[in-house]
Order: C-alpha cells, then structure tokens, then sequence
C-alpha cells in the first residue's frame, strides 16, 4: 500500500494506492491521519480509487481510521470506492457508517 497525502480547500485527502491487506505498510494510513490531526486538521477524504485488494486487516484500517477522526471532532468520507470495495463494504454493512462519494471533488464539497 502506497498513500499520498495532499490538501484540497483545507481538506486532506489521502490517495491509498495497492493493496489494504496489512503487513507493515498498513501503519502508514493512521500514522499519517495522527499527524495531520496533530496540524489541527479534521476534515479527511479517503480515495480509495486505486486500491485494488482489501481484506479484513484493511476493513480494521478503516474502521480504525474513522474513529481517531471522529474522536477528534473530525469527518472521513470515501470516494472513488471500486466496485469490488463497495461490495466489501456492504457485505460487512459497513456501508451504513461511512460517507462515500463517486469522486474527490463531490467528497470534498460535501463538506
């Protein structure tokens, strides 16, 4: 897994690219939301678009990830979300507590 943090109208979007299946690469997603969190940053979009496996340590991530957000007065919303992932997310219902949008720019001006 591969992430790329960039800032969008204030906003940090985190572009996750390969595979979100563990392994020490899977600290880097919180590692990078604590660090933004600590700038003072509270507004996040996950694209998901070039993630192309997950399992279930990557559902964890996920879910991992929502609640340091949530937990210091943030949102994550999703975009981009691959068929394959949305399947993933609707099977587990997790679909019902994560906010996802077909694109970036629809995720970031939901805001």
């Amino acid at each position: 897994m591969k992430l790329k943090a960039r800032e969008v109208e204030g906003i940090i979007v985190l572009e996750v690219k390969g595979q979100m299946i563990g392994g020490p690469e899977a600290a880097v997603l919180p590692e990078t939301i604590k660090a933004e969190i600590d700038k003072g940053k509270k507004r996040f979009v996950l694209d998901l678009g070039e993630v192309d496996r997950m399992n279930s340590t990557g559902l964890g991530n996920l879910i991992g990830s929502l609640t340091t957000i949530k937990n210091a007065g943030g949102e994550l919303k999703l975009a981009n979300v691959a068929e394959k992932i949305q399947s993933l997310l609707l099977i587990t219902k997790l679909v019902t507590i994560f906010e996802s949008h077909d694109t970036v720019d629809k995720a970031v001006r939901s805001f």
